[in-house]
């Protein structure tokens, strides 16, 4: 794939309560990631992709059909910008269910967060997330967009009211993903990160 074809960006908004602000969030952040030509934006709300809660070590039971859905989505992308609430000290547990029904679709590819919360603003869940994405063999960016006392952030239309530093802060994440997503996306097409453990391998 040639680096001048587009980068595609998956947002995921992993809170799944009523009247999240991470909706707004969401399309805040696909606006001004829209903005850059180099990516392709989709938003994946898994408040209505009903991934279901539980599953099977087994690997020979086929995933269910919601998960199969959402896995063309992920496998496509270049790069993840994760949308997330903070509760009670970490995220979301539908965020962590959707991490945990994937595998490869996260391989060698770079996830920024977006977070909101109180005074934390949601930094105690994108720790979490990060010790989680490691485990996934994704590549977490250290750029976040932040949004502390999240619930003086939206105007009477329901939409966000940024802040100069917000925008920055976006700017710089969605600079370090493109950054990393063509240097990965060059990395997997020469050698597919599912075989590199194969050179080391034992005859």
């Amino acid at each position: 794939m040639d680096d001048g074809d587009g980068l595609r960006l998956v947002i995921l908004v992993g809170a799944a309560r009523e009247g999240r602000f991470g909706l707004a969030a969401a399309e805040w952040l696909a606006v001004r990631a829209r903005r850059h030509k180099e990516f392709e934006v989709d938003v994946i709300d898994l408040a209505t992709a009903w991934l279901p809660d539980l599953m099977t070590a087994d690997p020979a039971v086929p995933r269910p059909s919601a998960v199969r859905d959402i896995s063309p989505w992920l496998d496509a992308a270049d790069a993840f910008a994760v949308v997330t609430q903070e509760y009670r000290c970490g995220c979301p547990a539908s965020l962590r269910n959707a991490i945990d029904w994937y595998d490869r679709e996260w391989h060698a590819k770079p996830v920024g967060f977006v977070s909101y919360g109180g005074a934390s603003g949601g930094l105690g869940a994108v720790a979490q997330l990060r010790q989680a994405f490691a485990e996934t063999h994704a590549m977490t960016v250290t750029e976040t967009v932040s949004f502390h006392h999240y619930e003086k952030r939206c105007g009477p239309d329901g939409q966000l009211l940024d802040t100069a530093a917000c925008r920055a802060q976006a700017a710089a994440m969605l600079g370090r993903l493109g950054w990393w997503a063509r240097a990965l996306r060059r990395a997997r097409d020469r050698e597919p990160y599912e075989k590199t453990t194969d050179v080391y391998a034992e005859e």
